[in-house]
């Protein structure tokens, strides 16, 4: 089968590989149809960073924990690109129940076999069974486990019964190519706190995490929030936001770091829910300090730097709470599938490129917000 491989930085290519094979009865094979690109991938599509990962590890810049989740060697290639997809169901292991041949079907990005503690707790991307290493997904290479990408003809999945979820009815299936993760990750930002505060009021703060910003954006304008107010520094991101409803509010690319700390509120500020999707320090702690007493800040961006401060004396004074931690789709998508299906929010209005299955290898290395590739259904 063909796979869409990372080589290098702005270099990907498809390599012929062996087809996956079923090896439990639990198993099923799939087929994606279409696939997105994570905001997560173009750390390592856009940069070379292996090397500078490893520098910083050996001079103690960077946290330890970096190794135990990204491996020896982070991101050198060659590896399986892509881990947000929708496929269809080509063959089940005779324990499947659940889906048959055909199917269409939503795949998680992390394995999980949707029986252990983490998995019962909702924690589904921290699954106990899932494998040796440290986190066990798709399109990560080895550091992962042995589970491929993506961006394949094929691909194996686990624990079928309990990791996959059905495409419902009446949504079209590349609508939801990221519903694998980055669509899950926004939800959960704001979903959750405005169910206890219904029509708060939602500061998110934008950048590196581009697409997961404005699925939070689009997400809390659909569930009623009264104000929700996305900074960013990208004009296409802020018109983005607009078209969801929300309020774009405009900073300086070149010195967003300084303004951020001359802005943040010393004392606490007017948002009840604030999302860090900036992957910048200085934008998490301001996206902390612009909390109401009691507020909830989420943060969806990778800090690799050791030690990085939060403004924990404001937060003690303001009673804030800071969430941080990878997504766990499988456990959010039965709720987040109702509000799509309800049309009051729509995922595709996020995506930037959209392009045939066969051009992924030039679409993926696109400097855009939100890249979808998709192919015919053979079913």
């Amino acid at each position: 089968m063909r796979q869409l491989t990372y080589v290098k930085k702005d270099t990907l290519q498809w390599w012929d590989v062996k087809d996956p094979e079923l090896q439990s009865p639990k198993d099923a094979i799939v087929r994606p149809i279409a696939a997105a690109r994570c905001d997560g991938d173009k750390v390592f599509l856009f940069n070379n960073i292996t090397k500078p990962i490893q520098a910083g590890l050996a001079l103690h810049y960077l946290d330890p924990v970096a190794i135990d989740v990204l491996g020896k060697n982070p991101y050198q290639g060659p590896l399986a690109v892509g881990h947000e997809g929708i496929a269809e169901v080509v063959s089940c292991g005779e324990e499947v129940s659940a889906f048959k041949r055909g199917d269409k079907v939503i795949v998680p990005w992390a394995i999980s076999c949707g029986s252990c503690f983490n998995c019962k707790s909702g924690l589904t991307s921290k699954c106990s069974d899932a494998g040796d290493t440290y986190l066990s997904a798709y399109g990560f290479g080895q550091a992962m486990g042995p589970w491929g990408g993506m961006v394949s003809d094929f691909v194996r999945v686990p624990f079928a019964d309990s990791m996959l979820v059905a495409v419902p009815e009446g949504i079209d299936p590349v609508s939801l190519a990221s519903a694998s993760d980055n669509i899950p990750d926004g939800w959960r930002t704001v979903a959750p706190f405005l169910k206890k505060r219904p029509e708060a009021p939602v500061l998110i703060v934008g950048g590196a995490a581009e697409s997961i910003g404005l699925y939070a954006a689009g997400i809390a304008v659909a569930l009623g929030s009264s104000k929700v107010d996305y900074m960013d520094y990208l004009k296409p991101r802020l018109d983005i936001a607009e078209a969801l409803g929300a309020n774009p509010i405009e900073i300086p690319k070149q010195r967003r770091a300084a303004w951020y700390r001359k802005q943040a509120p010393r004392r606490n500020g007017d948002y009840p829910i604030s999302v860090d999707a900036s992957a910048n320090p200085d934008g998490l702690r301001f996206a902390i300090r612009s909390l109401a007493p009691g507020g909830f800040c989420t943060s969806v961006g990778y800090y690799f730097q050791k030690g990085v401060s939060i403004p924990l004396m404001q937060m003690y004074a303001n009673c804030s709470t800071l969430h941080t931690g990878i997504s766990h789709p499988r456990a959010d998508l039965p709720e987040l599938l109702e509000l799509i299906k309800s049309n009051k929010f729509q995922p595709a209005k996020i995506t930037t490129v959209l392009s045939n299955w066969e051009d992924a290898h030039e679409a993926f290395l696109e400097r855009t917000t939100k890249v979808i590739v998709h192919r015919p259904s053979i079913f």
